[in-house]
């Protein structure tokens, strides 16, 4: 056996151990921040609803019959009188025919006995008839007086029944439904076309029972369309539901609009802001800031743009908005903290910064530096 070999082997691994190791290069996450501006937004909140009428119409028909035709579509604009539809108006036509044939022959038998009484009062005068007899043509006449004017009654429910074949608008508006086409055999009562009136319009939301009383409270209220961001209607709070939803434990809120314009129209998406007290104290953050210590405290990841690196730091939450979430306390005033991400890092790592509006954050030489 060469007993040379395990000297060999222990030299070289004397050369091993004493050769330098290079720690290796931390490298940087990116990182996207967002700069924490105390009472910047104040108590502003926003709840996103549709644009509707105040005043919305299911109109139909008062008599059954088949729909011969429609003359309007959705999103027609009609005025107070113009027909919607119309049903097939034989039947009724050929009931007020007979309507009228009944109040003729009414008539008729009431003229009758109106000269038979005339007759028999002048002959019981001249004494040739007794008073029984001129009662009996008495009463004849008044019976058919009586069957004269129900004959007339009929006749003018007739008559509306033929005027109720067609189907008119009771206002001014547009036709925002519509539920039955031409051909179709309707009954009375069902939707044939929804007129909404276009005077007044409002916008419908729902609000979480948490959150009623900072709807009541609020100092003002704007309403925004999605479509036309850049112009802000003034508004005001019409309706409250009396009683919460029972599937979505949200009320019913109608947010009329004071001064609405063409630009403001039925269906579509609009944001009702509140705005309340300023708080000098609180900052919103993006909702994804938000993250958690080991115990459970809520908590943002601070960055420190001296060494570059991210802290964990506790915070104390406030309302969750539909635009991000209320810290209040726990922030300093120009801070920047990590918008997005949080639950990829780790407390004093070093981070690459990305402001969250677009542009690079203030960034430092230590943001590239090695840890250590």
């Amino acid at each position: 056996m060469n007993r040379s070999l395990p000297i060999l082997l222990l030299a070289a691994v004397a050369l091993a151990s004493c050769a330098r190791h290079e720690p290796p290069v931390e490298t940087a996450r990116p990182a996207m921040l967002a700069r924490v501006a105390l009472g910047a937004t104040g108590a502003t909140s926003v709840f996103a609803g549709e644009v509707k009428a105040r005043h919305e119409s299911d109109l139909g028909f008062r008599i059954g019959g088949k729909l011969v035709s429609r003359p309007v579509d959705v999103g027609a604009r009609v005025a107070k009188g113009a027909v919607l539809a119309r049903l097939d108006a034989s039947d009724v036509a050929l009931q007020a025919q007979a309507a009228r044939a009944a109040v003729a022959a009414a008539t008729t038998e009431h003229d009758y006995a109106k000269a038979e009484f005339e007759r028999y009062a002048n002959l019981h005068r001249m004494g040739f008839v007794s008073a029984s007899a001129l009662d009996q043509k008495r009463n004849l006449m008044n019976a058919n007086a009586a069957k004269l004017e129900q004959a007339g009654a009929q006749l003018a429910v007739a008559g509306n029944q033929a005027g109720y074949a067609t189907l008119v608008a009771d206002r001014d508006g547009v036709v925002t439904a519509v539920g039955a086409e031409p051909g179709q055999v309707v009954a009375a009562g069902p939707l044939v076309a929804r007129l909404a009136r276009e005077d007044e319009r409002e916008v419908a939301i729902a609000v979480p029972e948490n959150r009623l009383e900072e709807l009541t409270s609020a100092k003002r209220l704007a309403v925004a369309l999605w479509a036309r961001p850049d112009h802000v209607y003034a508004a005001k709070v019409r309706e409250v539901a009396p009683a919460v939803d029972a599937a979505t434990r949200t009320f019913a809120v109608r947010v009329t609009i004071e001064a609405p314009d063409a630009a403001v129209r039925q269906g579509m998406t609009a944001n009702v802001v509140l705005q309340g007290e300023v708080g000098a104290a609180s900052a919103l953050v993006p909702s994804a800031a938000i993250t958690h210590l080991a115990d459970g405290r809520p908590a943002v990841f601070v960055y420190d743009p001296a060494t570059g690196r991210v802290d964990l730091r506790a915070v104390k939450l406030g309302a969750f908005r539909e635009d991000g979430t209320l810290v209040d306390a726990g922030l300093a005033d120009g801070e920047w903290i990590v918008a997005a991400g949080a639950h990829k890092l780790v407390a004093g790592q070093l981070v690459r910064p990305w402001d969250a509006a677009g542009a690079p954050a203030p960034a430092t030489a230590a943001s590239g530096a090695p840890r250590g």
